[in-house]
C-alpha cells in the first residue's frame, strides 16, 4: 500500500471515529433529557387541551431510532466524503516527495547537475529538498575531485612513459656501446658520465611529474601565507637585476605548492632571459584577491604561441622540449597549483621581448 493510500485511510478512519464519537455522546444527552420530558409529561397534570390524546411514554425510543439511524447514514457520506478529500490531500502533500524520487531517477555519475526545487514555505519538505540539494552538490564536488585525480594520474603516466623513454634509451646506447669492445678506464669513465647525465635528466622529469600530479590533485591543509615573503625568499641568489614592489599579499593555501609556484616563476623568468637583462617582480592586494606579477626581458614571443607555454614539455613553436636547462614543466606546475588555489592567471608576451605571467588568488580572509 502506497503512502497516499495510507494517509487516505487515516483520514477517513478519524472522520469516522470522531463522527461515531459524536453520534454516540448526542443520542446520550437525548435520551436523558428525553426521559426527562416524558417523565414530567407523565407525572405533572396533563396540559393538553381536551380533545388531543396525551404523548406516549414511547417517542423517547422512536425518536432515538430515528436520530441514530439518519446519523449512520450523514456517517457514511461524511466518510465517504472524507476519503476523497484525503486522497487529493495526500496527493498534494506527497507532490514534493515525488519530486524528490523522479529527481533522482534521473540522476547518475554523468549528470549530477539537476536540483530538487525548493518550494515555498520553507516547511519540513522543503528543507529535505534542500538538504538533498547539499547532499548532491557534495557528490557532484566528490566526482569532480575523482576525476580531476584520475586526469592527473593518467596525464602522469602518459608524460613519464613519454619522457623517461629518451634518457633510458641514452642509457641503453652508451653501455652498450661501451661493452661491445674491451673498454678501457676512459671509455668507462664517458660511459657513467653519460648515465649520470641521463639520470640526472631521468631524476628533472620525475620531480616535476610529481609535483605536477600533486598540484592537479588539490591542495591539502590551507594556511594562511604572504606571497610577498615567498617571492623575497625565491629572489634570493638571483644574478640578474631584480625590480621589485612587494607589497603584502595575503593568500590561504598549501605552503609547499605556493613556494613552487613561486619558485618557478622566478626560475623561468631568470633562465629564458637574455644576457644583461633583467627580472621584474611585484605583489599586492584589494578587492579580496592578491597577485603575484613576474615579467622579465627575454627573447621575443609570438603572441598567438604564448599559451601553448603551458603544455608540459611544449615550446611556444609547439616542439618538444629536450634541453639541460630544465624539465619544461615550469608553467605547467603553475597552471595547475593555480587552478587547485582557485585563482586565475594570465600571460602576455612583451613587445620588447620577454613574458609577462600575472597570478590572481583569492585573499586569505576572502570567502571565496
Amino acid at each position: 500500500m502506497t503512502a497516499r493510500s495510507r494517509l487516505t485511510l487515516l483520514y477517513a478512519a478519524l472522520v469516522l471515529a470522531a463522527g461515531a464519537l459524536l453520534t454516540t455522546l448526542t443520542s446520550l444527552l437525548l435520551r436523558r433529557d428525553g426521559g426527562h420530558r416524558v417523565s414530567v409529561i407523565t407525572l405533572g397534570p396533563s396540559p393538553e387541551p381536551a380533545g388531543i390524546p396525551p404523548l406516549p411514554p414511547s417517542i423517547n425510543a422512536v425518536t432515538l431510532t430515528d436520530f441514530v439511524g439518519q446519523a449512520a447514514i450523514a456517517l457514511a457520506v461524511v466518510t465517504a466524503l472524507a476519503a476523497v478529500v484525503g486522497w487529493l490531500v495526500a496527493g498534494r502533500v506527497l507532490r514534493p516527495i515525488r519530486t524528490i524520487s523522479a529527481t533522482a531517477r534521473r540522476l547518475s555519475a554523468e549528470n549530477l547537475s539537476e536540483r530538487i526545487p525548493v518550494t515555498r514555505p520553507l516547511d519540513e519538505l522543503a528543507t529535505l529538498a534542500g538538504t538533498v540539494n547539499g547532499m548532491l552538490d557534495r557528490i557532484s564536488d566528490g566526482v569532480a575531485e575523482r576525476d580531476r585525480v584520475l586526469v592527473s594520474q593518467r596525464l602522469f603516466t602518459a608524460n613519464a612513459a613519454h619522457e623517461l623513454r629518451t634518457p633510458l634509451t641514452t642509457m641503453r646506447t652508451a653501455i652498450d656501446v661501451t661493452l661491445d669492445s674491451r673498454p678501457g678506464v676512459e671509455e668507462l669513465l664517458a660511459m657513467a658520465a653519460d648515465v649520470r647525465t641521463a639520470v640526472e635528466q631521468s631524476r628533472r622529469t620525475l620531480d616535476g611529474l610529481l609535483a605536477l600530479a600533486r598540484s592537479q590533485a588539490g591542495t591539502g591543509v590551507r594556511d594562511r601565507v604572504d606571497l610577498a615573503e615567498i617571492v623575497a625568499s625565491s629572489l634570493d641568489g638571483v644574478a640578474l637585476p631584480v625590480r621589485a614592489d612587494l607589497r603584502p599579499a595575503p593568500v590561504r593555501g598549501e605552503p609547499v605548492l605556493l613556494e613552487r609556484l613561486c619558485g618557478n616563476l622566478v626560475d623561468n623568468a631568470v633562465r629564458h632571459n637574455r644576457s644583461g637583462g633583467h627580472v621584474e617582480v611585484a605583489t599586492g592586494g584589494g578587492d579580496g584577491r592578491a597577485f603575484l606579477r613576474i615579467g622579465n626581458s627575454g627573447a621575443p614571443i609570438a603572441p598567438d604561441a604564448v599559451d601553448r607555454l603551458r603544455e608540459p614539455f611544449v615550446r611556444g613553436d609547439g616542439t618538444r622540449i629536450h634541453t639541460g636547462r630544465g624539465a619544461g614543466l615550469g608553467l605547467s606546475i603553475v597552471d595547475a597549483i593555480v587552478a587547485a588555489h582557485r585563482g586565475e592567471i594570465t600571460l602576455a608576451a612583451r613587445p620588447a621581448g620577454g613574458l609577462d605571467v600575472v597570478v590572481h588568488l583569492p585573499a586569505a580572509d576572502h570567502p571565496g
